[in-house]
């Protein structure tokens, strides 16, 4: 296996390139990634993968999303291709959100961003713990050194 390769399989080597660190702010990766890896966003995706809701639902099974963020939310989604919103001809209208082909392949990545950070989780709960206390430690002063004089 080369540098920046991962096995995907016994027979896929896919090699993943680290972009260059100067990527500009117009950079349509950065802006993609800024958008998908948004705390919300995977929340509204994931919640969606299991089927169609409606808004109140997915603000239900959010949770501490307020009404303003959520709808932010899904109408990005709904610009970027991943969300589709369906309004049905009832009174009062009915509307549902669900995720598009295009947003189910984000489902892939999340699951294995969700399963990543459940192996993971207790390790990096307990690196804080051990993190934050070495910081509330006192510096300790370094003592000059003292010289010694050899007659």
């Amino acid at each position: 296996m080369q540098d920046g390769s991962i096995l995907c399989d016994s027979n896929t080597e896919v090699t993943i390139s680290v972009p260059p660190r100067d990527l500009s702010p117009d950079c349509p990766v950065r802006d993609i990634l800024g958008r998908v890896g948004d705390k919300w966003t995977k929340l509204v995706v994931s919640n969606l993968g299991a089927g169609p809701l409606r808004f109140s639902e997915l603000k239900r099974r959010i949770g501490g999303i307020s009404q303003r963020m959520l709808t932010e939310t899904v109408r990005t989604l709904e610009r970027d291709g991943i969300l589709l919103r369906t309004v049905y001809p009832t009174i009062p209208p009915k509307v549902e959100y669900s995720l598009t082909p295009m947003g189910k392949t984000l489902l892939i990545p999340l699951q294995a961003l969700v399963a990543w950070a459940l192996e993971n989780g207790p390790q990096i709960k307990q690196s804080r713990l051990d993190y934050d206390a070495e910081q509330e430690q006192p510096v300790q002063p370094i003592a000059p050194k003292r010289e010694t004089r050899v007659p």
